[in-house]
């Protein structure tokens, strides 16, 4: 016999639904329907200016045979190798130092996380001066310890992509800690008490403690920092606009060039309809590889 619910019950259900109905009209407007448009568009030529015209599969016939495309996903590959291992390796140091017993700690962890909250422009702008090849204090730095000609940075097409890959790293590395950081505490501390007693040393204790107990938090780190690393797209724009030459044009930068500057959407939104099944595999496969990654911590 079904529960026949009460004036309160039924008003209860009413306003839960009220109070999430702002929620899902935004994620319905901003989106599902220009996702859903992008979908369709993947398969049409638009100018933005006339009627859309269906093309078939021709973007993607066109995207098997663009330069540009190849050069922008490997480049993102090169990122994502580059930034992934980096930014969890700084954003691990930071939590297990800050997972100690410190004067000032509070201090210290809004300091490093500072750089995360601050926005991507301003941050863009302050480390495209640093990067500056005469003027900015890196080389000046660098020239005052006897080096006559140090790295061009984000000028050089060498080390454009290292530049903002560690200027991307400096940024991300205080969430990650945050993340790691409460990983940390949610640690038994019973387990090091008994490492100690069986006479284990602080990197046995952090090999055979610290890592497997914290492999879960790890491999949710992993899995964001994975897609936001092919998510990349205003620090690029800024420093580099994708120079020099294509050396750090990445997919999404080339998205928006595609679209707002070449007025191509149609093909546009088939390299993101590309990126969104690449993000999309690349994540299953790391879920798929979940308990390998747990089993072997």
């Amino acid at each position: 016999m079904k529960h026949k619910l009460s004036k309160i019950e039924k008003r209860n259900i009413v306003n839960g639904y009220l109070f999430l109905l702002p929620n899902f009209i935004g994620f319905l407007c901003f989106v599902f329907i220009p996702a859903a448009a992008a979908f369709v568009l993947a398969f049409c030529n638009w100018d933005a200016f006339s009627a859309p015209e269906f093309a078939g599969l021709k973007n993607f016939i066109k995207m098997m045979n663009d330069e540009t495309f190849r050069i922008s996903f490997v480049n993102n590959l090169v990122y994502t190798f580059g930034s992934v291992p980096l930014t969890i390796l700084l954003g691990l140091l930071l939590a297990l130092a800050l997972n100690n017993d410190l004067k000032f700690l509070s201090a210290y962890r809004v300091v490093y996380f500072l750089p995360y909250i601050t926005a991507m422009v301003a941050v863009s702008m302050i480390w495209r001066m640093l990067y500056h090849p005469r003027f900015g204090p890196i080389n000046m730095f660098l020239m005052s310890l006897g080096i006559e000609n140090p790295p061009g940075w984000i000028s050089s097409s060498k080390w454009a992509m290292p530049s903002i890959i560690l200027m991307q790293s400096w940024k991300n590395c205080g969430y990650y800690m945050v993340i790691l950081l409460a990983g940390l505490k949610g640690i038994p501390l019973h387990l090091y008490e008994a490492a100690k007693i069986d006479g284990t040393n602080a990197m046995q204790r952090f090999r055979y403690v610290t890592l497997p107990m914290l492999s879960p938090t790890m491999f949710f780190v992993l899995i964001v920092s994975v897609i936001n690393s092919f998510k990349v797209f205003d620090s690029i724009n800024i420093m580099t606009e994708g120079g020099p030459g294509r050396s750090t044009n990445v997919l999404v930068f080339y998205i928006y060039r595609s679209g707002f500057v070449n007025y191509n959407f149609g093909y546009a939104s088939a390299i993101a309809l590309v990126l969104f099944i690449m993000i999309m595999t690349m994540t299953l496969i790391q879920f798929r590889g979940q308990k390998k990654w747990v089993d072997y911590a």
